[in-house]
């Protein structure tokens, strides 16, 4: 069992900087894969970015490269989530999420292929 606590939303202006971070319990986090999803009112939930059980390998969706960085710390149980250059469509709830099937790798982008989750929090960008 994993347990995902988000924190570090938040308003930013347009062009500014937010840092996401979630803290999990649990003696399993090295072996999971971790994601940060994102949904907007009205739109599905939407993969954003996720990094290798090692922290090695990251990925990121179209949207977020050269301005997201995904970080992990598996001596400390915790991933962020660093957001840069942050437009007023980057405004969602920001999800964490844990994969610990074997088969889920950092290219992993698909909801439902993560079993656990935050609560989300919230990022609101204003223009």
């Amino acid at each position: 069992q994993v347990q995902l606590v988000e924190s570090g939303g938040g308003l930013v202006q347009a062009g500014g900087s937010l840092s996401l971070s979630c803290a999990a319990s649990g003696r399993t986090f090295s072996s999971a894969v971790m994601g940060w999803f994102r949904q907007a009112p009205g739109k599905e939930r939407e993969f954003v970015a996720a990094i290798s059980r090692s922290g090695f390998s990251t990925n990121y969706a179209d949207s977020g490269k050269g301005r997201f960085t995904i970080s992990r710390d598996n001596a400390k149980n915790t991933v962020s989530l660093q957001m840069n250059s942050l437009k007023p469509e980057d405004a969602a709830v920001y999800y964490c999420a844990a994969g610990s099937r074997p088969w889920i790798t950092a290219r992993t982008a698909l909801p439902n292929e993560y079993h656990y989750w935050g609560q989300g929090t919230q990022v609101t960008v204003s223009s």
